[in-house]
């Protein structure tokens, strides 16, 4: 990837008009900052140039200067002389320098396009209408804009393997393949997989994987998104709907503290997949092929779908006044969760500071890649410290609720989705006190809670994740939940309102933003969810740098706790 150097701008000539363009930087991204297209399919942002598509040629030239004074040469009408290149070069592979000129759309430049196109689409099935990459193929935008329009080939075209399978969650339908080494390069640089590569030679090469070998890292479906054809497709979005019918909404992925940028598609309240959204301080392009999984527990059948009370269901109205009736007046403790959204977190601290009840938070951790699947297997461990849910660093157990109702120091808890039971928590304590449970899905403890209340999946609901290096992120809803089922917000605030005497909490997302950008030294000062629906803000998270956070080295990450910047 080649990236802007110490945010200089050097002018050139862009199509006849001065234009200025970061220094460094090539100049396919160079012509698209200033809203012009030099169409390319082996150039990624994020991995290496290797220039063979040829789609992205251009013609170029520099200032000529005198060999033997170093002087400048002028037209005769004082500007300078330009010595073009005989030959077109390729965008992709070639870096600004002050002074140079570039047309992108010469006469020579659309012929070479044309060229490449029919080459290109020589050998290319005509299958777009049973193509899963229809809707979204470069090569059909590509045909389009810069093709001939029409065939001269009339020969045989070469027949190549279909429905490859490359590995349980990639199938490859290789007469479709471009030979863009996209794919290649991007299990060679990021999850450091050599497996795939080409064989063959000339119209007959192919991609396979190597012998005896598979797709088979966390990372596979990466190779998907970034496939510009239709070539390499996930096994299980394949055929399942036309992309142009899905509605795309922006979220976070909460497999872990990575906090991936995604894109969650959906249609008529189903969704349908997840995919990676660019973030060059976060993610890249790139997520986890685990992480794509977690919008298959919205339809689970360990869903919780109704409230309960002693087992009985009702309405999410009667257990909320239940639970008010059985925790008013009692010596509480409040178990949160590192999954929750930083607004309920912020409302469950406020529970928990005035009804001054005991809080308790479980840590979620596992093996870290040192990619973007961190060992905190949480989303939102840093927010549970940000809005004081918690100011030591979570244990991997609850223990302590276990010592605490031993000690008769809580007689009534509330539980935000974790499983007490198997957070070493003893079932005969949990017996003799009343056990509020608001979360999704059943567990142990929501089996034997005395008042079960359901609450939305992070794809039902807006709210915010602040990720490993500090970042706040946004994430909003994507399918509505079930019926009867209350948002988060509304849950927490009406417990907090029922709870405290004259609180009149609001459950609005912006005015829970207006409190806590308000609280005394808060890192959230100046942040406001409409910023956050923009962009991600990177929070100061210097006064929590000498906790022992878990996660190691990774992308865009230093366990420093420090932004790790790539180039």
């Amino acid at each position: 990837m080649i990236s802007p150097k110490n945010g200089k701008v050097v002018p050139i000539v862009l199509d006849g008009k001065v234009v200025e363009v970061p220094e460094g930087i090539n100049l396919v991204e160079a012509a698209a900052l200033h809203g012009k297209e030099i169409p390319h399919y082996c150039y990624h942002p994020q991995l290496s140039v290797a220039g063979n598509c040829r789609m992205c040629l251009i013609e170029m030239g520099t200032p000529m200067r005198d060999r033997a004074t170093g002087d400048s040469i002028l037209e005769d009408d004082g500007s300078p002389k330009i010595g073009w290149i005989p030959k077109p070069v390729i965008g992709c592979a070639t870096n600004v320098s002050p002074g140079m000129h570039v047309k992108t759309e010469s006469q020579n430049v659309l012929d070479c396009r044309e060229g490449i196109m029919e080459f290109l689409l020589v050998n290319h099935p005509l299958d777009c209408p049973i193509c899963d990459q229809a809707g979204e193929c470069r090569l059909q935008e590509f045909a389009t804009d810069y093709g001939r329009g029409y065939s001269r080939y009339v020969e045989r075209k070469n027949v190549k393997p279909k429905r490859t399978r490359l590995g349980p969650r990639v199938t490859l339908d290789d007469e479709r393949c471009i030979l863009c080494s996209r794919c290649i390069r991007f299990c060679q640089e990021v999850p450091k997989d050599d497996v795939l590569g080409f064989v063959d030679r000339g119209s007959f090469s192919t991609l396979t994987c190597f012998p005896g070998r598979e797709l088979n890292n966390n990372y596979s479906l990466n190779t998907v998104d970034i496939c510009p054809v239709g070539a390499l497709t996930s096994s299980d979005f394949r055929f399942k709907m036309r992309v142009w019918f899905l509605k795309e909404s922006t979220s976070i992925c909460q497999e872990s503290s990575a906090g991936c940028n995604t894109t969650v598609s959906s249609r008529e309240g189903e969704i349908f997949r997840i995919t990676p959204r660019r973030n060059d301080h976060v993610n890249d392009s790139w997520m986890t092929d685990s992480g794509r999984e977690l919008y298959k527990s919205v339809r689970s059948s360990e869903r919780i779908s109704s409230a309960r009370i002693e087992k009985e269901s009702t309405t999410s109205d009667a257990a909320l006044f239940k639970a008010i009736q059985v925790l008013k007046g009692k010596s509480l403790g409040v178990i949160g969760s590192c999954k929750s959204s930083l607004e309920e977190q912020y409302l469950l601290a406020q529970i928990a500071k005035k009804t001054k009840a005991k809080r308790f938070l479980r840590g979620h951790f596992g093996e870290d890649d040192g990619i973007l699947l961190s060992a905190d297997r949480t989303p939102n461990l840093r927010g549970a410290l940000i809005t004081g849910l918690t100011k030591t660093y979570p244990k991997d157990h609850l223990s302590a609720l276990s010592l605490a109702i031993e000690k008769k120091q809580v007689n009534a808890i509330i539980v935000v989705g974790e499983d007490l039971l198997d957070s070493k928590v003893d079932q005969a304590l949990l017996s003799n006190i009343p056990v509020v449970f608001i979360g999704t899905h059943e567990n142990s403890t929501s089996r034997n809670a005395q008042v079960v209340i359901p609450s939305l999946t992070v794809f039902e609901k807006s709210g915010t994740f602040v990720n490993r290096g500090f970042f706040a992120q946004a994430f909003k809803q994507v399918v509505p939940g079930p019926a009867g089922v209350l948002p988060d917000l509304n849950i927490l605030t009406r417990i907090l309102n029922g709870l405290v005497e004259d609180s009149e909490h609001s459950a609005n997302i912006n005015q829970i933003w207006e409190e806590m950008s308000r609280v005394r030294n808060s890192v959230l000062k100046e942040v406001s969810f409409s910023q956050l629906k923009k962009a991600s803000v990177l929070l100061n998270g210097s006064k929590w740098s000498e906790l022992p956070f878990v996660e190691k080295d990774a992308l865009h990450y230093q366990s420093s706790g420090k932004i790790k910047v790539k180039g």
